[in-house]
């Protein structure tokens, strides 16, 4: 008895179909998915291309077909497969759920996941044609992972930025930048009403340094004795040798003395006010 499959492949079958969908009209599925903005109709043409790769992966199961055959059939499941991707952004686009999360991964009849190259997938029979097989098993040389010195071996001053400004480029820009800055600082300041106190803090300022008492002195230089101002106070050669001298005493008796004799020494120190 011929199986359901065969009768439906026959001449009467075939005419009883097209006289039953006579008058009926025939829906197509848009070429570009972008053209669709109905959710449930994008469901319904994604659904379509389910099917039809699922026909397609059964047929190219039968190894009995010639080569040329398997690589049609196995270019058209790829085709499709990137059909549906487009129909599932369209689908997450009008505001359906998004299948790329959801959807369960493409798995051959072992149970593993469908072998390809560069997103091009193999299926069935396909696996099997001349220069595929040797393709799917040499994926190319396996990657090693560099030591710590070999990884050390290219770290040098370029690394961490220390001859970023050698080019000649870095610096202008950054002189540029700069001075932007401080022309808009120095306007808000000029606006913001703060420029008052900060006057009256710079006079202050300039009044203290002015009371100061310098040391005005001459060295000797190259040119001749010029003069030189001492902005914070020199010791004189008198206040180096006894500051030399509380030092060595200081170690002497740390080295040779008690810790009672330290601290009885201390406190005459302290009651004399020295």
């Amino acid at each position: 008895m011929a199986r359901s499959a065969e009768k439906a492949v026959t001449a009467l079958a075939r005419f009883r179909k097209m006289k039953m969908d006579e008058g009926k009209i025939v829906e197509r599925r848009p070429f570009i998915a972008s053209e669709c903005m109905n959710l449930h109709k994008c469901e319904k043409w994604r659904r379509q291309i389910l099917g039809e790769i699922s026909r397609r992966v059964s047929q190219i199961q039968n190894a009995g077909l010639p080569d040329f055959q398997v690589r049609d059939l196995n270019d058209e499941i790829n085709k499709l497969i990137r059909e549906k991707r487009h129909w599932e952004d369209q689908i997450l686009h009008v505001g359906g759920k998004d299948y790329k999360k959801t959807g369960p991964k493409m798995l051959d009849h072992d149970g593993k996941e469908v072998p390809g190259n560069r997103g091009y997938k193999y299926f069935g029979a396909a696996k099997d044609l001349p220069g595929v097989r040797e393709l799917l098993t040499n994926q190319g040389r396996p990657k090693v992972r560099k030591t710590r010195a070999q990884l050390m071996k290219g770290i040098d001053a370029d690394y961490y930025g220390y001859r970023d400004e050698d080019d000649g480029v870095i610096v202008p820009l950054e002189q540029e930048v700069e001075e932007k800055a401080i022309e808009a600082g120095v306007n808000e300041w000029k606006t913001s009403g703060a420029n008052k106190v900060g006057a009256t803090i710079l006079e202050e300022e300039a009044t203290e340094v002015m009371d100061e008492d310098y040391e005005f002195r001459e060295v000797e230089t190259q040119e001749g004795l010029r003069p030189f101002v001492a902005h914070v106070p020199v010791p004189s050669q008198q206040d180096v040798e006894d500051a030399l001298l509380r030092k060595k005493k200081r170690e002497l008796l740390e080295r040779y003395a008690s810790e009672t004799l330290q601290m009885q020494s201390a406190e005459a120190q302290t009651l004399m006010g020295l």
